[in-house]
């Protein structure tokens, strides 16, 4: 029965029954029994708290790794999200830089046909008062010598046919001439006034427009780079958090680990182990009773 049972326990005991004295065998066998019952008291307690840990072990790996990969996701898309704003706060840097290097051109520009239209103006002014002052010289003149009035009232010499009244009456005169020339420079202030006006204009508009967009700018700029320093300080935080939350987890790993050999790796599984000690007992009993001469029938 000890070699079908596999029992080192009934094999010791049939070794020692040949020798002990009959009542000694019947105390062997209530000992075992009850050294058995309290095997199997422990191992019940054993088996309860393996359960107990190795559950709470796998809810604590389980939490661990979900924490880890969620917080692996988080830092990756952070550290995506802090490059695109890296990005895109230098190419507004640039733009910003572009606009202030085209208000500036256009303002050298600007400045330099102001003063040149300013200076095409004045000279136009100064022009039409010589020209005037040149025509009114010339038709106070002209009417003078219409008048032909002979000096201090002598007759003239002979040679003389009538009075010299110059080339006033002559087509495209010279009076005629400075005419068109002072309604040239007329013509002219006009013109560069308007040219100037809707320069102005266009550059008002302009820097106005650019202004706005600045302004636009460097409101994005602000927003952004807050942004970016406060997802940078979440970044910290999250690594940190990671690093912390990876020690856990290989904290409750070496600890499932331990666990293994007396909870998980036992070569011979609980419920058989129980099987194998119940009937174990069983033919110990069944033993005593046969020595106490008790009918099994």
């Amino acid at each position: 029965r000890a070699k079908m049972l596999n029992s080192r326990v009934l094999s010791a005991l049939a070794v020692r029954v040949s020798d002990d004295p009959f009542k000694q065998v019947k105390k062997m066998i209530k000992d075992l029994i009850v050294r058995l019952l309290e095997e199997a008291n422990e191992e019940a307690e054993q088996k309860g708290w393996c359960d107990t840990e190795l559950s709470t072990n796998e809810q604590t790996r389980k939490e661990k790794t979900e924490a880890v990969e969620g917080l692996h996701a988080e830092i990756d898309e952070t550290e995506a999200s802090i490059a695109k704003l890296t990005k895109e706060l230098g190419e507004l840097s640039t733009q910003i830089q572009e606009l202030d290097a085209a208000v500036a051109k256009a303002t050298s520009l600007r400045n330099d046909e102001k003063a040149k239209n300013e200076e095409t103006i004045k000279d136009s002014k100064e022009a039409q008062v010589a020209v005037e002052q040149a025509l009114q010289v010339l038709k106070d003149f002209y009417a003078k010598a219409g008048e032909a009035t002979a000096l201090v009232q002598q007759e003239p010499p002979e040679i003389f046919d009538k009075p010299y009244q110059g080339m006033g009456g002559e087509s495209g005169g010279v009076i005629g001439m400075l005419e068109v020339i002072q309604s040239d420079f007329a013509r002219l202030e006009t013109e560069t006034k308007a040219a100037e006006s809707q320069a102005q204009a266009v550059y008002d508009k302009f820097t106005e427009d650019s202004s706005v967009d600045k302004a636009a700018k460097q409101k994005d700029v602000e927003y952004k780079s807050n942004k970016k320093e406060s997802e940078s300080e979440e970044l910290l935080e999250m690594k940190a958090d990671l690093e912390s939350t990876q020690k856990e987890l290989d904290a409750a790993l070496r600890y499932y680990e331990k666990l293994k050999p007396s909870c998980v790796d036992a070569g011979v599984s609980y419920e058989e182990r129980v099987a194998r000690r119940k009937e174990e007992i069983e033919s110990l009993q069944e033993a005593l009773r046969i020595l106490n001469g008790e009918d099994i029938a």
